[in-house]
């Protein structure tokens, strides 16, 4: 299954994340108060919101920063947050799938238009790029002292049904219906966690042909990425590490 460049940028952030700690914090705030308007406070009651604590943890984020997420959504005068996903191609020919989190949908259908149009994309209609793209569980830890073959034994045996390891990184595949028994089972093999999310990976990838191309598109993704209602933003594209680390740092 496709994935490598998913590890490769996993593994490229890790050294920057402090950077972007607070961006990132601010995005899974949010997304833990819109499940909790969707679904009530109790994560046990509420898948929604178990998924999205899960993915902050896997971030870092302090516990107390996510009890107040689910305080301050829980309380009255806050807003209805709208799930959107945006489909389009960066140049190059590449898919992207862009998945965001609003209040009003009259002001992020625009800027997403404008973000794509601006870097020499095109924002699609629904449909146009989903078809290539599956819905499932991700994680990306650290090998650690394991080969290859022991995260392969790991994975399997804690659910998951495809592993890619590129260095001292792992990106493990599981159904997205299986995300948290596989991560209770992952955790318990003491593995450290960079990523634990449900999201969209490619069925195929396309080479990214020149390194020009490969500007463009890492260009259109950070302000993809940047911007406030923005959750995440996944591609079917697939380059040399090299570049990745050059371009994408």
């Amino acid at each position: 299954m496709a994935g490598h460049s998913h590890s490769a940028n996993i593994a490229r952030r890790k050294g920057a994340v402090d950077a972007k700690r607070a961006k990132i914090f601010s995005k899974c705030a949010k997304a833990i108060m819109s499940a909790v308007r969707q679904g009530g406070a109790d994560p046990a009651a509420n898948l929604k919101l178990r998924y999205a604590i899960e993915k902050a943890r896997a971030e870092n984020m302090p516990k107390d920063n996510i009890e107040r997420a689910i305080k301050r959504a829980s309380g009255e005068g806050m807003g209805d947050l709208e799930e959107l996903i945006y489909e389009g191609y960066a140049p190059g020919g590449i898919a992207l799938m862009v998945t965001c989190l609003t209040d009003n949908r009259n002001r992020t259908a625009p800027d997403v238009k404008h973000m794509f149009e601006k870097r020499g994309g095109n924002l699609g209609a629904q449909g146009s790029v989903s078809f290539l793209f599956d819905f499932r569980s991700i994680f990306v830890v650290e090998t650690g002292e394991r080969s290859e073959d022991d995260m392969m034994e790991v994975a399997l045996e804690a659910g998951a049904d495809d592993v890619e390891v590129d260095g001292d990184v792992a990106t493990i595949y599981a159904p997205a219906t299986e995300f948290l028994s596989v991560k209770e089972a992952l955790e318990a093999q003491d593995l450290s966690f960079l990523s634990a999310q449900t999201g969209y990976v490619p069925q195929t990838t396309v080479q990214v042909e020149s390194k020009a191309d490969a500007e463009k598109l890492f260009k259109l993704i950070e302000l993809l990425e940047n911007h406030d209602d923005v959750q995440d933003v996944y591609g079917n594209y697939e380059m040399p590490d090299e570049w990745i680390e050059e371009l994408a740092g």
